[in-house]
Formats: structure tokens, sequence, C-alpha cells
């Protein structure tokens, strides 16, 4: 096996520059769909590539059940430096495994702390307005799906501004927003070199909602006033987890775009341009790490079937 196995787990460095190019350049909708696809797809490819590499470790756990095949010579030189990247693989699986059941749990715990503050206090319209003068306002999924806002964020906005913040955080709903978001973290906790991908697809979430909510509105400046003023107001909800109106991030750049002409729907320029390069980047990214990881586990299993294995 060639060193390329290990290119799977590299290639997500490129991600940064390929999320920062998308969402200035996409529109909202398309950069936050194309990065979670991109973030899943780098994310299964390293995490193939470590699941085949702590297999070989296995082979150098003391008294392990399995088949005196297993730890076959020829098994063991189908990865490079196996003495190291077999055992540490194996501490990474574990450690990527942990990070995501933590993750997991603490997006669930987030919802049930939320859903029950909240459901007492909801109207049919799907609002829950909370008697807490802290500003803030997010959207809580679920089977009965609920926009939360505080006695302080809606006293700091105006009507329409308030009408903007409902279209905003029911088009986090509509969209399945904060469902893309959890794939995001959990691709990031097997693959820490996605963590910066994260950041800009929340604030692709936030760029697509902020659209919606101004196309509901008709007014973009009205949207763009209640972004800037809801996020003077509020200190932040407690949790990174659910997406929030005045979500911490490029606030301003999230208003500039706001008073901008809306984004263009179809592809913005010329393939040449920055976006076209990003896009090509991303796609050798996807393919680079797809051909690794196919021929790590081509290779793996065709030496388990020499050595009888299977």
């Amino acid at each position: 096996m060639e060193y390329v196995v290990f290119l799977p787990f590299v290639v997500p460095l490129t991600a940064l520059p390929v999320g920062r190019l998308a969402v200035r350049h996409l529109h909202p909708r398309t950069a936050t769909l194309l990065l979670t696809a991109l973030a899943v797809v780098l994310a299964l490819c390293s995490t193939v590539c470590l699941g085949l590499f702590g297999v070989v470790g296995t082979a150098r756990i003391p008294h392990n059940p399995l088949p005196d095949a297993w730890a076959d010579p020829e098994v063991r030189a189908a990865v490079p430096w196996d003495e190291v990247t077999g055992l540490v693989s194996l501490a990474a699986l574990l450690a990527a495994l942990v990070a995501c059941v933590r993750t997991g749990a603490r997006h669930r715990k987030a919802r049930i702390a939320a859903r029950r503050a909240a459901w007492a206090v909801r109207d049919r319209d799907g609002v829950a307005v909370l008697p807490d003068p802290t500003p803030y306002a997010y959207a809580l999924p679920g089977r009965l799906a609920l926009v939360v806002v505080s006695r302080g964020m809606r006293e700091c906005l105006t009507a329409r501004e308030y009408g903007a913040l409902l279209a905003h955080e029911r088009a986090h709903l509509a969209a399945r927003h904060h469902g893309l978001l959890l794939v995001a973290r959990l691709a990031a906790c097997a693959n820490p070199l996605l963590r910066p991908l994260v950041g800009a697809l929340t604030y692709g979430a936030e760029r697509w909602a902020d659209e919606e909510a101004a196309r509901a509105v008709g007014d973009r400046r009205v949207t763009a006033r209640a972004v800037g003023r809801a996020a003077l107001s509020s200190s932040g909800f407690g949790t990174d987890l659910l997406p929030a109106f005045a979500a911490p991030g490029p606030v301003p750049r999230r208003v500039a775009a706001l008073l901008a002409p809306p984004p263009p729907a179809r592809w913005p320029g010329p393939y040449w341009a920055p976006v076209g390069w990003a896009a090509l980047m991303a796609g050798g990214g996807v393919v680079v790490s797809a051909a690794s990881s196919f021929n790590a586990a081509v290779t793996v299993v065709g030496v388990w079937m020499a050595a009888g294995v299977v």
C-alpha cells in the first residue's frame, strides 16, 4: 500500500479555503448544502482509512481473540509503519467515537432543556415567548417545531423587525438547518481538520435564513436592522447547538450582505473565477480521498483473502 493512503487525513485542510470562497460567492443555500456534503464525504473517507488501519492494529493487542492469520506479516505489511499506525488509529477511532457520542448527547440535552422551558408558553403559531429579560431567540426543532423568543428580544425589536426574526427562525426549521449543523459537527469529530468548515457552514445557514426572512418580509433593510439590533442587544443563547438569530459570528458581514442586492441563485460567474477554483479544489479533494480510501480497502481485503482471513 502506498503512502497515498494517508491523503484522506490531510485533504480536509483544503476545506477552509473552499468554505470561505463558497459562502462568499455562492447562494447561501447552495453553499450550505455543498459544504455539508463535502464534510460528510471527507469524514467518511478518513474514517474508512482509520478503520482499516485500526483493524491491522488489533493484531498488536496481546491475547486478542482474532484468528492467527489476522496477524500475518503480509497483513501488517499492507500498512506503512504498522507498528505505530495501527495502534494510533485505534486510539483515534476511540477518540472520534467518544467525541461523536458527547456531541450527540449535548445536542439532545440542549433540545430537551429548551423544550421544557418553552413548551408551556407556546402559542398556536408555534412561537414561545419566554419571560426572560435577556435578549435571545432560536429555532427549536422536533415533531412540533417552535420558535423560542425571550421577552427581552421581543421588546428590543419593532413589529416588522420581529416579523423578520420569526421568518428567519422558521426558515431554519423548514430547511432543517439543525440537522445539517449536527452532521457537520459529527464530521468534525471524526476528523478535527474539518472544524473550520463548521464555522463556514454555520455562517452559510444563517445567511440562508436571512435571505428567506428578507424575502418573506419583503424588505432587506428591515431584516438587516433586525439582525444588527439583535446582535447588539443579545448576549447569545447558552448553547451553540441550536440555530440562533443573533448567533455569534460575522454579524457585520450578514448585515452588509442584506444591504446589498440578493445573491444570484445560479452560478455567479465564469468557471475560472475564484468560486470555480474552489469547486475544482473541493471536487479534487473528494476524488483523491475517495480513491485513497478505496485503494486502502481493496488492498487490505485482498491481503486478508490471500491470508485466508476472509
